[in-house]
């Protein structure tokens, strides 16, 4: 019993072993760390390549595939739920095919039938409807995202090449992932990174980048308070190295109501106004991703801070005033 519990033992410190070691390790330094013979290593290499997708190099080094690796998680049927929501949510506000995403909600689906039937159903149905729906199938979009994924979780720089828009060229950077975000505000999925020989971050929005290669050279990841702290003030992810940026904003009493009832920025204040309005107040990165927001709210919402993005509205407000001129209709009660 005590040597099959510590041949158990060691196969599961192999497992952790390789998982740590992305680019796989030799036998000699696998049973030094062991503390195993070499002809040990051999069999446990044998016996977990029955159920682990182990591969060995050329050159003698032994790891394992991420890629095909599956990772064993608990869940309580609350949490279930949690990651449910975070992928539908995901899947509704992407316009690129996953199909990652897809299986991921048939294997939680399909986890929970023993317990909850009628909620695994649903999921289940939910990965249904993914898989046929008619999300554009973009199979460069979706390889440049595995490899990203990759060299995230491997610490590996990659080469890939950045479609610019505005300047309507093809720009090559060496890069370090340091996180990959989705993006309702033109249904798309970001990096943030830096780039080789540059001493600031650059975020990339995914279906722009055309070719991606993952590389030997790794970096060292930022630790992950120094990201969220990176992206604490922003309204979604534009940051800036200045210090926030004070927006306040009053709300007609037509939507008074819906705007008290959420919170839109960690850092928002709400006061109460006469006649049922409300003034919003937050520290903001950057304002100018708050615009489409901002404009969503019509003739419900007037900024009065900061003056610039105060003057963008008015001028928003001015183009929209000439379009709709020629009509002479009534525009309905005051708005209050």
């Amino acid at each position: 019993m005590i040597s099959a519990l510590a041949k158990s033992e060691r196969l599961m410190q192999l497992e952790q072993l390789l998982l740590a070691h992305p680019s796989g390790l030799r036998r000699a330094e696998i049973a030094r760390r062991l503390g195993v013979h070499r002809a040990t290593v051999a069999r446990y290499v044998t016996e977990l390549t029955g159920y682990l997708p182990l591969y060995e190099c050329d050159d003698g080094r032994i790891g394992i595939n991420r890629d095909d690796y599956l990772s064993n998680i608990r869940l309580t049927i609350h949490e279930s739920l949690a990651l449910y929501l975070a992928s539908r949510l995901m899947t509704d506000r992407t316009d690129r095919f996953n199909p990652h995403a897809a299986a991921a909600l048939r294997k939680l689906g399909q986890s929970l039938r023993a317990f909850a039937p009628t909620i695994a159903q649903h999921i289940v149905g939910e990965a249904d409807r993914v898989e046929s729906s008619k999300t554009l199938r973009d199979p460069i979009f979706l390889s440049v995202l595995e490899t990203l994924t990759k060299a995230w979780s491997e610490g590996r720089l990659v080469r890939l090449v950045h479609h610019s828009v505005h300047r309507n060229i093809n720009c090559a950077y060496l890069f370090a992932v340091y996180i990959i975000v989705p993006y309702a505000v033109g249904q798309s999925i970001q990096v943030i990174g830096r780039c080789r020989g540059e001493d600031h971050l650059r975020t990339l929005r995914v279906d722009r980048i055309v070719e991606a290669e993952l590389t030997s050279e790794t970096y060292r990841l930022p630790a992950g308070e120094e990201m969220t702290k990176t992206l604490t003030d922003a309204w979604g992810i534009w940051y800036s190295e200045a210090a926030p940026v004070q927006v306040v904003l009053r709300f007609s009493r037509q939507v008074a109501h819906r705007v008290r009832e959420s919170v839109w920025h960690p850092s928002q204040q709400i006061s109460e106004l006469p006649e049922g309005k409300l003034l919003w107040r937050a520290r903001i990165s950057e304002p100018r991703e708050m615009f489409p927001w901002i404009r969503g709210w019509g003739a419900d919402v007037e900024v009065l801070e900061p003056s610039d993005l105060r003057q963008r509205m008015a001028c928003e407000a001015t183009d929209l005033a000439r379009m709709y001129a020629p009509s002479g209709q009534d525009c309905g009660p005051d708005r209050g």
